[in-house]
């Protein structure tokens, strides 16, 4: 599913603003209703899709979903670590690089959830109809396939967006 919303269900929602301008480069601690929250800053960095893969692993780390006991959660992981890449690589191409990764996760470490946010005004959506053979393309229909949902939120009278999206850990 791909939504414009003022924000999503479970979103840090619009009080959270102040705290975004407020937190420092490479934040980490509780967040809204007792959620882990680690937030990297992006802009002007160089190699960012492997900067936000290792910030993100330290993250799975941390939260205990790594190392990982079974071959499921192993996958679950490595799905979080696929959309990350996905994300920040579709800000690379298509919105002048990201400006923020967020990661949040619920402290029954149940889900995750990703936000890119860059200066871009265009809108992110799977290629349809989607085929496989074609190069390059896959990025946002990877991620409607991995995530539990996953939109687009935009501040009016501001340029650009943040793209989310929310991973469950199995069972």
């Amino acid at each position: 599913m791909s939504a414009t919303r003022p924000y999503s269900p479970g979103d840090r929602g619009p009080e959270s603003e102040a705290a975004v301008a407020d937190a420092p480069a490479h934040a980490a601690g509780p967040g809204p209703g007792g959620r882990q929250v680690r937030r990297l800053s992006l802009d002007g960095a160089s190699g960012v899709v492997p900067l936000s893969r290792d910030f993100t692993r330290e993250a799975l780390h941390a939260w205990g979903w790594l190392p990982a006991a079974t071959a499921d959660r192993r996958a679950a992981a490595e799905d979080v670590l696929l959309v990350v890449s996905e994300l920040v690589t579709n800000a690379c191409l298509h919105a002048e690089g990201p400006d923020e990764l967020w990661l949040s996760c619920d402290n029954g470490k149940k889900a995750l959830r990703i936000e890119v946010s860059d200066r871009g005004a265009g809108q992110p959506a799977p290629r349809t109809p989607h085929r496989a053979g074609r190069p390059g393309g896959h990025g946002m229909f990877i991620v409607q396939r991995l995530c539990l949902d996953w939109g687009v939120v935009r501040t009016p009278g501001a340029t650009g967006k943040t793209v989310w999206a929310e991973l469950g850990a199995p069972g």
